[in-house]
C-alpha cells in the first residue's frame, strides 16, 4: 500500500539532548548493541561469503533453479550430461537447441547447431514446420531466460520442451564443447560483470553487460 508521503518526509521537531551521564549512557548502549550486531549478523555473513567463494558456483545454480521453478512452476529440466548423451545417441531422435540469449551472446559462442530465438519477444518462426511433439531444449547463460521461452512455448501447444539446467555458463565450466559460427572455441559471453562470476574464468570475456530485460539471464 503505498503512502503519499513517505515517513521521512513528515515534518517534526527534534528535541535537544540531555547533557551529562544520559548522553554517556546512550552511547555505551549504542556501542553495546554495534557489538550484538556484529556478532549476531556482520560475522557471519563474513563467514558465509568465505564459503561461497569456495562453494558458490554449485549453490548458486541450484538457487536459480529452485527461483525460476517458482516463477515457471511447470517447466521441465534436463542437465548437461543427459542433453549431451541424448545428442550422441544415434538410435534416438536429437531435439531442436534453441539459444534463449540476445544477438551478441549468440555471437561469441553457443552449442553447436542451436538456433537463436529473442528471449525478451519470442518467435514460433525457428519451429515452423516441427511437430507440436517435437523435442525441444531452451538454454540461456544460467536458465531463466531458457524458462521464459520454454514457458512460452508450452502455452502454445508444445508438449516436450525442456530448459538446459545451469544453461551455457554450467555447460562450458563443466568442459562441453561450444562453438562460434560452427568453429569450436573456449569463449563465452559473461552477460554481465556480476553474472559472470558464475563462469568459470579461462571461459569468461570481456564485453559490454546485455541490457538487463528480465530478473535473471
Amino acid at each position: 500500500m503505498r503512502r503519499d508521503q513517505a515517513p521521512d518526509e513528515y515534518e517534526y521537531e527534534e528535541e535537544e539532548e540531555p547533557a551529562g551521564r544520559w548522553s554517556r549512557g546512550r552511547s555505551d548502549g549504542g556501542r553495546r548493541w554495534l557489538r550484538i550486531v556484529l556478532i549476531l549478523f556482520v560475522i557471519p555473513l563474513l563467514i558465509g561469503a568465505g564459503v561461497a567463494i569456495f562453494a558458490g558456483r554449485p549453490i548458486a545454480f541450484d538457487a536459480i533453479r529452485r527461483l525460476t521453478d517458482r516463477k515457471f512452476p511447470t517447466g521441465q529440466w534436463v542437465d548437461a550430461a543427459e542433453l549431451a548423451r541424448w545428442r550422441d545417441d544415434p538410435v534416438r531422435a536429437h531435439p531442436v537447441v534453441l539459444d534463449a540469449r540476445t544477438e551478441d551472446e549468440f555471437a561469441v559462442s553457443h552449442l553447436e547447431g542451436a538456433v537463436r530465438v529473442d528471449p525478451y519477444r519470442p518467435s514460433l518462426r525457428p519451429l515452423r514446420g516441427f511437430p507440436k511433439d517435437t523435442a525441444i531444449v531452451l538454454y540461456s547463460s544460467v536458465g531463466y531466460r531458457g524458462a521464459r521461452v520454454a514457458d512460452f512455448l508450452v502455452r502454445q501447444g508444445y508438449s516436450r520442451v525442456y530448459n538446459l539446467e545451469g544453461g551455457q555458463f554450467l555447460w562450458a565450466n563443466q568442459g562441453r564443447p561450444i562453438f562460434r559460427q560452427d568453429r569450436p572455441t573456449t569463449e563465452v559471453h559473461p552477460y554481465n560483470p556480476t553474472w559472470g562470476f558464475l563462469l568459470e574464468s579461462q571461459y569468461r570475456i570481456k564485453a559490454p553487460p546485455v541490457e538487463k530485460k528480465s530478473a535473471a539471464p
